[in-house]
């Protein structure tokens, strides 16, 4: 078995040309592999109240709660459609609210971010992307906001929006997702009762 990494900075050394392709709504999308921490297949989510329409839920994940978008609400483009091959990726991006109370606090730097699930069709496969085959964003013409995506890639006759993963939720979000993730029995409690009434 071939040695892993020991530090975040040598796997980015090793994996910056490396990303997750995936489909949603039949479009290409990419997140760089850094980011990614794991993919699940789908699994029922814990609406929580009061929080944007594009966050369907929270999972337990190994006693983690771990808000989940539907990155199709989240672009505009209607709502996931949940099948057999629907997949969430966790991603983990850095949480401003929690950076700044690290610094406060003395605690790790890794206090400092947040994972995050994100719904999507299908993941298609890892591919490597070489800088120079990765053309910067487009001002218009790609259907979403032009600050979501980090450049666009052709492969395979067809483009692929490569997303820069840290800037589809904004620091607003970033907050509201923070509120429903830091007090899990709260958030579960505010479940139940949307549950029953």
């Amino acid at each position: 078995m071939a040695q892993q990494p020991n530090t975040r900075s040598e796997m980015s050394a090793a994996e910056s040309d490396r990303y997750l392709r995936f489909t949603l709504n039949g479009e290409l999308y990419a997140l760089n592999i850094f980011n990614v921490t794991e993919i699940l297949e789908h699994r029922q989510l814990t609406p929580v109240p009061m929080m944007p329409d594009f966050i369907r839920g929270v999972i337990n994940l190994r006693g983690r709660v771990v808000p989940v978008i539907d990155l199709a609400i989240r672009f505009g483009r209607g709502v996931t459609a949940i099948a057999r091959r629907t997949c969430i990726i966790i991603v983990r991006i850095p949480n401003p609210s929690a950076a700044e109370a690290s610094a406060d606090d003395g605690e790790p730097a890794n206090e400092g971010t947040q994972d995050i699930g994100i719904l999507v069709d299908v993941v298609n496969k890892v591919v490597r992307l070489a800088p120079d085959e990765i053309e910067p964003a487009p001002a218009f013409g790609a259907g979403i906001r032009a600050d979501y995506i980090s450049g666009m890639a052709k492969r395979d006759d067809d483009f692929v929006i490569v997303l820069d993963v840290s800037r589809v939720l904004s620091i607003s979000d970033m907050v509201s997702l923070q509120s429903a993730t830091t007090d899990p029995v709260a958030a579960e409690a505010a479940a139940r009762s949307a549950r029953t009434s």
